[in-house]
């Protein structure tokens, strides 16, 4: 099992920036990716970023490229998103989530609040 818990987030006004962190604990030897992933209002729960556990590779949702960075500090346990430029549609329930082999996201965190206003 692993444990995942986010933090981080909060009310920002757009073009600001906020950076998410994700604390893992338990069997995070066992972590192959870690990723992120928001809810928006009225929306489906959609992919934001991801980075494997043990090397750099990372993957963006389009729409963030260049503003969000994914990274992280295995040392720590912890993963970490940085967002900036942020715009009012970035708003919404962020969670981190671990897989720990090639098959789905199996461990979530309870999500922490972006809100961006105009």
């Amino acid at each position: 099992q692993v444990q995942l818990i986010e933090s981080g987030g909060g009310l920002v006004m757009a073009g600001g920036s906020l950076r998410l962190s994700c604390a893992a604990s338990g069997r995070t030897s066992d972590i192959y990716i870690m990723g992120w992933f928001r809810q928006s209002p009225g929306k489906e729960r959609e992919f934001v970023a991801a980075i494997f556990w043990t090397g750099r590779v990372v993957s963006y949702k389009e729409s963030v490229k260049g503003r969000f960075t994914v990274s992280k500090d295995n040392a720590k346990n912890m993963a970490f998103l940085e967002m900036n430029s942020l715009k009012p549609e970035d708003t919404g329930v962020y969670y981190c989530a671990a897989k720990t082999d090639t098959n789905d996201y199996a461990f979530w965190g309870q999500g922490t609040q972006v809100t961006v206003e105009t």
